[in-house]
């Protein structure tokens, strides 16, 4: 597992703060006591591509949040929370891959260097809860506390065309996203925060 020179501590009291300042509803700090026991602040955010270190789960979460929250001011300007709540846009951004917990296990893996083969340490899968991905999110949510419904949809569809579902239930996606535009603003964050903010993170 390479290093990188991300602030993976900083990452973790960014997300602690906008979590703590802006989510407030019944089952929040159960859910959120729940992430510090698992291994959400120490995950990668995946296995091999964006953020794939140890802490790249939680910074992926806040880079989402920061770029969803721009997106957001962007499209209604400083009376966004007319729109959106500052708690709906910090349920969605920094919980939308909750999926990922207990999903990632440290392994190793055999690579030629200058010919020679080595073992070098990576990330597979183990997959505990085999549900899906922003679906499972959702579920994984659902336990501790009540979504609004663009909340959940959010959630569900923020892989937006690569979700394997989007090929089967295509109008579905497209329905989401033009009755809950969170939808389509949060997709675009996750996807600036992957290919822009973790670019290097692969």
């Amino acid at each position: 597992m390479k290093e990188y020179n991300y602030d993976v501590e900083k990452a973790r009291e960014e997300f602690e703060q906008i979590y703590k300042e802006n989510i407030k509803r019944e089952g929040s700090q159960a859910l959120f006591d729940w992430l510090v026991k698992s291994d959400f602040f120490t995950a990668p955010s995946s296995s091999k591509y964006h953020s794939a270190f140890k802490g790249g789960l939680c910074l992926h979460s806040v880079n989402c949040y920061k770029r969803f929250k721009n997106n957001i001011i962007a499209e209604y300007g400083e009376d966004y929370q007319k729109v959106i709540s500052d708690e709906s846009i910090a349920i969605i951004a920094l919980l939308h891959d909750l999926c990922k917990t207990n999903f990632y296990k440290e392994d190793f893996r055999n690579v030629k260097v200058d010919g020679v083969w080595e073992k070098q340490p990576c990330y597979t899968v183990d997959d505990q809860l085999p549900y899906g991905h922003g679906e499972k999110s959702v579920y994984m949510i659902s336990g501790f506390m009540r979504l609004t419904r663009e909340e959940a949809m959010a959630i569900n569809w923020h892989m937006g065309g690569f979700d394997s579902r989007a090929q089967s239930y295509g109008n579905s996606l497209r329905t989401a996203y033009y009755q809950f535009p969170a939808c389509p603003l949060f997709h675009i964050a996750d996807l600036q925060a992957t290919y822009l903010d973790e670019k290097d993170g692969k």
